[in-house]
């Protein structure tokens, strides 16, 4: 019988929750890096060994750990992020009008087919590649160099490279979006990028047909499908049915469109789950009730999944990186909190259970199915 690994980072250390394939008994294990913020754990899919987390600090900058045993043990790497022939372990500035710092590694990206090749966005915003397994960094400075980087601006978590998708169909091309600037596509490995915002509606953009500028949250993908992306935008759900070149809202009958997260269940391609929150400055449930809403049409028709959420007195955030999905016949649904639960539905959300209370406040959930 398969079984389950999730990955869980957090703002003190990170967490591995593991189950056989019924999901009904967790056993945890961690903290691993105690005390450190842990932005995103994600393991390869060419090895189920090998798993990959972002440890950073104010005090101690950022490393890279490494696990080759299924996060049994670890090892630092990635302590040499490479601009323009200079290595830095912590803070840069290229001496162009607009000041680019390293802060932090938000999200880990390992390539599809190979275990040392992974990528990493980056805040400031910026996209790097290693293809030793994490000894060794550089950056796909097409991103950068694109033109429009003057006009990005920091979100209230930063000016962060958040989410990296990867085409199963296309090993050149790749798929970023950056709070604030909006999504991007490269289809040459990284060279060269293009903004893909058209259709996107900023209020606080004077330009509606702005390029760039806009707060997009997070984009999701399913593998079968790689030309029709999701986005769950600061205020409204968005999708794409031409790889990003146009988009359009889906937000239909939610009771807010605002949100962080946004997921695709794993054998039904127009399945999609989002976690509504009160407004951009309110981020908790409405009411105080935790809903996660599911459509299963691609969007615009929802409905609440409840049973088993705290439905009263409930006023935690699901930040954007919190939600995964396994690849189990029955898909499993996981999402963190702030108030430090993770949440697991094993019929594809119709009945949710808390799997672990009471930890750091959650930034990252990821799931390996395992044989």
């Amino acid at each position: 019988m398969s079984s389950v690994r999730v990955l869980v980072g957090t703002h003190k250390g990170a967490f591995i929750l593991t189950s056989d394939g019924k999901r009904k008994n967790w056993k945890v294990s961690g903290p691993f890096f105690a005390g450190f913020d842990i932005y995103h754990v994600k393991g390869s899919p060419a090895d189920p060994n090998r798993i990959y987390a972002s440890q950073t600090s104010g005090w101690f900058g950022q490393i890279l750990q490494r696990s080759n045993d299924g996060g049994q043990t670890w090892e630092p790497v990635g302590n040499k992020f490479a601009y323009e022939g200079e290595t830095h372990t912590h803070q840069w500035y290229d001496g162009t009008p607009h000041p680019w710092e390293f802060k932090r590694v938000w999200h880990l990206e390992p390539s599809l087919t190979d275990p040392d090749t992974v990528y990493a966005g980056i805040e400031d915003a910026a996209i790097f590649r290693t293809i030793d397994g994490g000894l060794n960094w550089a950056e796909l400075p097409g991103l950068r160099g694109h033109g429009t980087g003057p006009r990005w601006q920091p979100g209230a978590g930063g000016m962060c490279l958040h989410t990296i998708i990867l085409d199963p169909s296309d090993p050149n091309r790749i798929f970023i979006a950056i709070s604030a600037a909006g999504a991007f596509r490269t289809d040459d490995g990284g060279l060269t990028w293009k903004p893909i915002n058209k259709g996107l509606r900023s209020q606080y953009i004077p330009d509606p047909n702005a390029e760039v500028g806009h707060c997009v949250h997070h984009i999701a993908m399913h593998p079968q499908r790689p030309g029709v992306l999701f986005m769950q935008k600061h205020w409204d759900v968005m999708r794409s049915n031409d790889a990003g070149d146009n988009w359009h809202e889906v937000s239909g009958n939610l009771p807010t469109d605002f949100g962080f997260v946004i997921d695709i269940h794993a054998h039904e391609p127009e399945t999609l789950y989002v976690v509504p929150i009160k407004s951009d400055s309110e981020h908790y449930p409405i009411d105080g009730a935790l809903q996660v809403y599911r459509s299963r049409s691609g969007g615009n028709e929802w409905e609440a999944l409840t049973t088993g959420l705290p439905q009263q007195n409930c006023y935690v955030n699901v930040l954007r990186d919190a939600m995964a999905v396994d690849s189990l016949d029955q898909c499993g649904i996981y999402f963190g909190t702030t108030g430090g639960q993770v949440y697991a539905s094993a019929d594809a959300g119709d009945n949710w259970m808390p799997i672990v209370e009471n930890l750091p406040a959650v930034l990252s959930v990821e799931v390996q199915t395992l044989p």
